[in-house]
């Protein structure tokens, strides 16, 4: 298939509609005692709702919406950490659009600009590369944040940084990886999850053998899947083989993106540049080990946090906000006391609500009205 309607096909949907009733039904699950499938990556929590994918599926299925979307996880106290640092004179701090709007302690970085601070929205590292160019008298900060797809540019960014002798451009680092986080689900005692959807643009980076513990330690399957309704409900199927034939194993689905071995240059450049930290911190999850990566020891003169002095102190989310308990898989958004009266889009209280990838702001954008499903 070449085009994204043939992605959508209303026919091709309803017969994997029929093949994955047939297999829950074989598998015996029902209402009562669901399979239960996580899908890692928030774009496919929010294909999953536009397109009324889980209105489709038989009821022994149940989808859980976690935990892959980088702004929703990202702690309060990094928040402060950056808005400390725009705060700073002759300091500018650039950044992506979804992290302005994420509340730390006291506001956001988008309440700090409008307090005066130097913040700027950028799409890329190199955006804020090219304002340390254009702005040499300022110190220029590059918030970085993401799973495995954006740290490849931010390490080309620093590389070409260090060839150029850039002097006033440093990046605050808060890249963080998926692996080390779906174990930290796995060993929640209260979780319980039969198999993954897994994540397509940070397989596209790190290939399939980085979730090869899932399958070999947990006897979990994973499927790396595509973004579009067909993609999902075929990865759906894949793995409700799997579970058919008694087999574990990582699957990719998403081949047409996704080599197995992922993007070899990118993850050069990536060790190149960074190295796992001990822990790090999650908003919601807690600390989560080599969740996180730092910068090497080579680039630390690019190390936001070694040129400027930051002092913040962790903080918990606001009282009521059970953003934590929907990451963890055991509430869905509409189950958060605070989900579409204190906290919405307008004003969100928790990154769930924030981020155009949040559970919560799928719940919100796609369960608050009446729309068409894809095999309707």
């Amino acid at each position: 298939m070449q085009f994204v309607t043939e992605f959508r096909d209303p026919e091709k949907v309803r017969a994997l509609r029929q093949s994955i009733a047939t297999q829950v039904a074989q598998l015996g699950a029902s209402a009562t005692s669901p399979i239960r499938l996580m899908e890692v990556c928030g774009g496919h929590t929010h294909t999953i709702f536009k397109f009324g994918l889980d209105q489709l599926l038989p009821e022994g299925l149940e989808l859980i919406h976690v935990p892959g979307c980088p702004v929703c996880v990202l702690p309060r106290e990094r928040v402060d950490a950056a808005i400390a640092l725009a705060e700073q004179p002759d300091v500018m701090l650039a950044t992506f659009g979804d992290a302005l709007r994420v509340p730390g302690s006291r506001k956001s970085l988008l309440q700090s600009r409008a307090d005066g601070a130097e913040v700027r929205m950028v799409y890329s590292p190199e955006d804020a590369l090219s304002l340390a160019r254009q702005h040499p008298n300022q110190q220029v900060v590059f918030f970085a944040l993401g799973f495995e797809t954006t740290m490849p540019s931010t390490a080309l960014t620093l590389l070409q940084a260090a060839q150029e002798g850039i002097s006033n451009f440093s990046v605050l680092c808060q890249h963080i990886t998926i692996p080390a986080t779906l174990r930290a689900v796995l060993e929640d005692p209260d979780q319980r999850i039969d198999a993954f959807i897994g994540p397509g643009h940070v397989s596209m980076i790190i290939g399939l053998s980085p979730y090869d513990f899932i399958a070999r330690e947990f006897r979990k399957p994973l499927v790396v899947s595509g973004f579009e309704p067909l993609d999902v409900l075929q990865s759906i199927w894949m793995i409700l083989q799997q579970l058919q034939e008694g087999r574990c194993t990582v699957e990719n689905q998403y081949r047409r993106v996704v080599p197995d071995a992922g993007n070899p240059a990118a993850q050069r450049a990536v060790d190149q540049v960074f190295e796992l930290k001990e822990a790090c911190a999650w908003r919601g999850l807690g600390t989560i080990p080599h969740s996180g990566v730092q910068l090497r020891d080579a680039f630390a003169a690019f190390d936001a946090e070694k040129r400027f002095t930051l002092a913040t102190e962790p903080s918990d989310d606001d009282e009521g906000c059970q953003c934590g308990d929907v990451l963890r898989g055991h509430l869905k958004p509409p189950q958060c006391r605070m989900f579409g009266t204190r906290c919405t889009p307008e004003q969100p209280l928790g990154a769930l609500m924030v981020s155009s990838e949040g559970a919560c702001a799928a719940y919100y954008q796609y369960r608050s009205r009446q729309h068409t499903s894809v095999a309707s």
